[in-house]
């Protein structure tokens, strides 16, 4: 089977983990494939993600490398075992660009998202208009692109709704909530949408207020999502043309502690929800 062009996100995160085993147990790639009987080419595919590996050479690999840590091996091996055409948003692969599958994959396989958002709502908790509001103001997009990408975020949702939801925390700029995409109706109705969704007891809604004299750094959109495991937790950082996902050990602690931190410039639960219907009302 030729490598893939294109790995998932979690594909790649499977990959990455392994070399992260090989590299902290000092052994080399070569090593890697003497052991398994094969060569460092393939060593290199499976920790790029550009081919799949069983269960059985992950255990081997991590026997190699001296690591005991069940709970990873298990999560990693879970990964494994997953294949394209086995969840809803592999409907789309044809038809939008892999970043929208990876945002679909992270949210599902999380147990607990936070997230950070300083011009737009965050993306499961926006209403249908204002998603379409969103994509229709790129010329570019076909109607019929528009359609699958709003139906796409709109489907994202549904892990909100599931016996088992993760925990959301939304921590979301004043400035987002003044913008009128859409036009008055839609904000305002979007805004009573993010009221009822405080509301339930995995979702928890937060304002930075105009008000706040302490400077912090939220120019970017921020997606935190906890995985089974610490070791699987992923970062994306949102931008125009599609997200950055980030899975170093450094990189996974600066933001763990960057949202740590966002409790200290926002409202609490209540002052955030009276913000909010304040600012609906000026609708």
């Amino acid at each position: 089977m030729p490598p893939r062009e294109n790995p998932t996100v979690r594909q790649a995160r499977l990959g990455a983990e392994l070399r992260k085993l090989r590299e902290r147990a000092g052994r080399t790639a070569r090593e890697a494939a003497e052991m398994l009987g094969t060569d460092q080419g393939k060593i290199s595919h499976i920790e790029s993600g550009r081919i799949g590996v069983s269960e059985e050479r992950i255990r081997r690999l991590a026997a190699f490398y001296e690591c005991k840590d069940e709970a990873l091996l298990d999560a990693l091996c879970t990964i494994a075992r997953e294949r394209r055409g086995q969840y809803w948003w592999d409907e789309y692969r044809s038809i939008l660009a892999p970043r929208f599958m990876d945002i679909a994959e992270m949210e599902h396989h999380a147990v607990a998202l936070r997230t950070v958002q300083t011009v737009t709502m965050p993306g499961l908790l926006q209403i249908e208009d204002y998603a379409r509001a969103l994509f229709s103001s790129s010329r570019r997009l076909s109607a019929e692109e528009i359609d699958a990408r709003t139906e796409h975020r709109m489907r994202r949702q549904d892990i909100l709704d599931r016996d088992d939801p993760p925990l959301l925390e939304a921590t979301i700029h004043e400035a987002a909530l003044r913008m009128r995409f859409g036009g008055r109706a839609v904000a305002r109705r979007q805004l009573e949408h993010l009221m009822e969704m405080g509301e339930r007891p995995n979702v928890t809604v937060r304002v930075v207020p105009f008000t706040n004299e302490e400077f912090y750094e939220m120019t970017q959109a921020v997606i935190y999502a906890d995985g089974v495991v610490p070791q699987l937790d992923t970062v994306q950082i949102d931008g125009p043309i599609g997200g950055r996902y980030l899975d170093s050990d450094t990189q996974i602690a600066a933001y763990r502690e960057f949202l740590g931190r966002t409790g200290s410039v926002s409202l609490d639960q209540e002052e955030s929800r009276q913000l909010i219907y304040h600012v609906a009302r000026e609708m």
